[in-house]
């Protein structure tokens, strides 16, 4: 099923994949880590001028790795604002996705927490680097082929 979105981008050929509703209606497309970065610039002037989050999940043991966005599209007098999810899909090999701070500046710290938990590369962003774990941390602790350091916090007996 196609959305309003979807039919606008087919409409002016931008490549990509309608992965249908999600359960509050919101659109949700898929989009070539390649095409990311010009589509994001054409969505922020489309009106998608609020990237509400990002986030990132491993798809499965040794499959894909995906970053999500979800986009708001606020204006004046308007209740109901659009919304849209876009899903970029990386290999695990090579996850690069184009950073999109210079279109939102608010994915800085949402980039970077993705990058420390899963490993994906934001290239073109200014400051990527861990965020949660130590620079010294070896491995992505949230995917799901990820193996923990064999270690044991010592605790006070107290």
């Amino acid at each position: 099923m196609q959305g309003n979105l979807s039919a606008w981008l087919v409409k002016h050929g931008l490549i990509h994949r309608s992965l249908g509703f999600d359960y509050q209606g919101i659109e949700t497309l898929q989009i070539k880590p390649g095409d990311w970065h010009s589509i994001a610039v054409i969505l922020y002037v489309y009106g998608y001028n609020y990237l509400r989050s990002q986030c990132a999940y491993d798809v499965a043991p040794g499959g894909l790795l995906a970053s999500v966005y979800h986009l708001t599209r606020i204006e004046y007098g308007v209740d109901q604002p659009e919304e849209v999810c876009i899903k970029v899909f990386a290999p695990r090999r090579d996850p690069r996705i184009p950073s999109v701070f210079w279109v939102w500046k608010s994915v800085d710290f949402q980039e970077r927490e993705s990058y420390d938990m899963l490993g994906i590369s934001y290239y073109n962003h200014p400051r990527l680097k861990r965020i949660l774990m130590p620079e010294s941390w070896i491995g992505w602790p949230l995917r799901k082929d990820y193996i923990a350091p064999n270690f044991y916090e010592i605790q006070d007996a107290h």
